[in-house]
């Protein structure tokens, strides 16, 4: 058996409350995750269009405060 098919397989035996405690740690780890990346993109410039066209699209058109 696979190790991802094993994990599902832990995840759908736990009782709710260690449901929803495994819940909240794999969102956090999965933010964490979203995070590092999102860092590494833009140290390393993979971001900088996306940027720069945003800021193009901001100062051409009409924008307001949020």
């Amino acid at each position: 058996m696979g190790n991802v098919k094993s994990i599902e397989q832990a995840v759908e035996s736990l009782p709710p409350s260690e449901l929803a405690e495994f819940r909240r740690w794999f969102a956090e780890f999965d933010a964490a995750a979203w995070d590092r990346q999102i860092e590494q993109d833009a140290a390393s410039g993979k971001l900088d269009g996306l940027a720069a066209e945003a800021l193009a699209d901001y100062r051409a058109g009409p924008a307001r405060e949020l």
